[in-house]
């Protein structure tokens, strides 16, 4: 009776967890948000609502899948999602895959920053981008990039302290100290535009460079 007694009493506190800490982070957005770790904890108090995740800590939400060493979800409804350590994410619909020291995501607006050593790979269209931060508007499929900024693609490799990545036109415009190495070829300016998709590069201001003939 002891034992039975003590095995009620031990299964009646983690169904009690699971509600307290689960059910309001998986059914606020039943349908589209999961998540999974080695450890978990947190608050539902009002106002201080916070799950945290450690060890090999998951998260999905609509086809956004985040995985870090830890990810704390806070807010109302779960809106905002923080990862640290090795985090590494991959959107589904678009096939773009980042890796970044630290990860802010907010859920309702569909904005992801990443800072710290981040990399950003657009694999439908071939690019690999690089930077300190990497701002990623998937609503306007619009990456903000700062701080030794490189852009590889193909025989191009892209590089300035500035940039913005328009992935639906396929457009990068950079500035801050901007240069494009095309082939054996090298560009300068104050500001450069590239047309990803032809290759094409437009530049403004104290232009500059050097091309080699075959």
């Amino acid at each position: 009776m002891k034992i039975n007694s003590y095995l009620k009493k031990y299964f009646m506190t983690i169904l009690a967890a699971f509600i307290f800490f689960c059910l309001p982070a998986l059914y606020c957005f039943s349908d589209t948000f999961t998540f999974r770790a080695e450890r978990m904890s947190g608050s539902r108090a009002s106002g201080r609502e916070v799950t945290v995740l450690v060890g090999n800590a998951e998260v999905r939400s609509d086809s956004l899948m985040l995985w870090a060493d830890r990810i704390e979800i806070y807010g109302n409804n779960n809106e905002m999602i923080d990862c640290f350590g090795n985090v590494r994410g991959f959107d589904e619909d678009k096939n773009i895959y980042f890796e970044t020291d630290r990860l802010r995501y907010d859920r309702t607006l569909k904005i992801a920053r990443l800072e710290g050593n981040s990399t950003l790979e657009d694999r439908d269209n071939e690019i690999v981008a690089k930077g300190r931060f990497i701002e990623y508007d998937d609503e306007s499929e619009i990456a903000v990039l700062q701080i030794a900024v490189r852009l590889f693609k193909d025989n191009m490799v892209c590089r300035s302290e500035f940039a913005v990545y328009r992935r639906v036109e396929q457009i990068l415009t950079l500035t801050g100290f901007p240069v494009v190495f095309k082939d054996d070829d090298e560009f300068r300016a104050d500001r450069i535009r590239v047309d990803l998709e032809t290759d094409d590069v437009f530049m403004e201001g104290n232009v500059h460079g050097s091309i080699t003939n075959e």
